[in-house]
């Protein structure tokens, strides 16, 4: 298993200022410049911490959210291309349906490849539903648009000789011609986040890793569907390198100091849940699985932002539950770092194996000190304890 450091760079500061929604129509007035800036530079020297700890780095993106403070996601990757010495560096990602001008996104990693020596991997993300009300975009036919800006930029990475033109339902250009040239050859190793069956399985048909954001024990089904898949279409097994899971994590040398944190960390995922909720489906934006999907999240089922799910024995997570049901449920993993080892090999097993675990340990409250310290034990004396646990090849292999 393969450890990846992300934080989504919050500005938590704010959170108890501001009633209701983190999102979209927050008044930027809570935001304090000197603390923005102290935070978007702390957040930088602990990635840098993370991979001299011999870690691997995610960075993903939203926009007009206190969540997450990383809109641009390709600002942050080219510091750390340039900071970082041996970290593979996941952009997960770009949204591609909001994104206008895939060519630039091309541009753009191709240089943070360059820059890192060919350290980079990436995913095209669809973004968020409540992304949509600042990007302009329709969310009607905007797959369509994702898959055409994918093509596209793959397109750019493999050609070499020369310009050439594109010509396509929602992208026009006369000349696409990447320079410099993507370093990796044809590409870097490329990932789709999904929640569902029907993501799985076009992940799997692409050979790209899935990566599942915080759904619990349901994940199990995803990657079942996702194996399926991978093995009719490329007959052969899928290794656990193809699978991909992202939850919080919090280490600490006793069981209180990492309950606290655990607490502390908590508050990241409450905070999550706090947007409008006609934000949440727009019309077209989803498929009828997602929709399904959506429609029984809202009455209790699973879901990253709501509903309580089940734990690994199938029974309903309790209402109100304790930091002791966390990692029963597959939402967060904390303890002492035995305690933790323990429980990753545990979901690990129930999902029937998983190559790559992205990991949350500074999500908002937690305190500069505090997560360097979780990050240097979950280093030091976790990760040696997991390598073993579903271990993959490496994909830059």
């Amino acid at each position: 298993m393969r450890l990846w450091y992300f934080t989504e760079q919050s500005y938590h500061p704010a959170w108890k200022q501001v009633e209701g929604s983190l999102r979209i129509d927050i008044p930027t007035s809570v935001m304090d410049r000197d603390t923005v800036a102290g935070l978007l530079n702390r957040y930088l020297d602990e990635y840098m911490f993370a991979d001299e700890m011999g870690l691997d780095l995610m960075i993903n993106e939203h926009h007009q959210s206190l969540c997450c403070m990383s809109s641009i996601n390709i600002v942050s990757m080219a510091i750390l291309a340039r900071q970082t010495r041996k970290a593979r560096l996941l952009s997960l990602g770009v949204p591609m349906g909001n994104r206008m001008d895939p060519l630039r996104v091309a541009e753009e990693l191709a240089m943070v490849d360059n820059i890192s020596g060919g350290r980079l991997e990436f995913g095209f993300v669809k973004g968020s539903p409540w992304e949509l009300f600042m990007s302009n975009a329709n969310p009607a036919g905007m797959m369509d648009r994702f898959w055409e800006a994918h093509d596209l930029v793959l397109k750019a990475f493999a050609s070499r000789g020369g310009p050439f033109s594109w010509e396509g339902e929602h992208f026009n250009y006369r000349h696409v011609n990447c320079t410099p040239p993507i370093y990796q050859s044809p590409h870097p190793p490329m990932w789709l986040p999904g929640s569902g069956v029907e993501t799985a399985r076009k992940a799997a048909q692409l050979g790209y890793v899935l990566s599942c954001f915080l759904t619990g024990t349901v994940t199990r089904d995803t990657f079942a569907a996702y194996r399926e898949e991978y093995r009719k279409v490329h007959s052969r097994e899928a290794g656990p390198d193809r699978l991909a899971y992202f939850g919080m994590m919090v280490t600490a040398d006793t069981h209180e100091e990492a309950r606290r944190r655990a607490e502390k960390l908590y508050a990241y995922y409450t905070a999550t849940a706090r947007v409008q909720d006609y934000t949440l489906n727009p019309p077209g934006y989803g498929g009828i699985e997602a929709n399904a999907h959506a429609i029984f999240a809202s009455r209790g089922g699973a879901s990253p932002y709501r509903g309580r799910g089940t734990l690994m024995d199938g029974t309903p997570v309790p209402d109100n539950a304790g930091p002791e049901i966390w990692p029963l449920a597959g939402k967060m993993f904390w303890g002492t770092p035995d305690e933790v080892v323990k429980q990753l090999t545990q979901f690990s097993d129930f999902l029937g194996g998983l190559g790559n675990f992205i990991f949350m340990t500074q999500g908002g409250y937690m305190e500069h000190a505090e997560t360097m310290d979780s990050i240097e034990l979950i280093a030091n004396e976790i990760y040696p304890q997991v390598r073993h646990v579903a271990a993959g090849a490496s994909l830059a292999a």
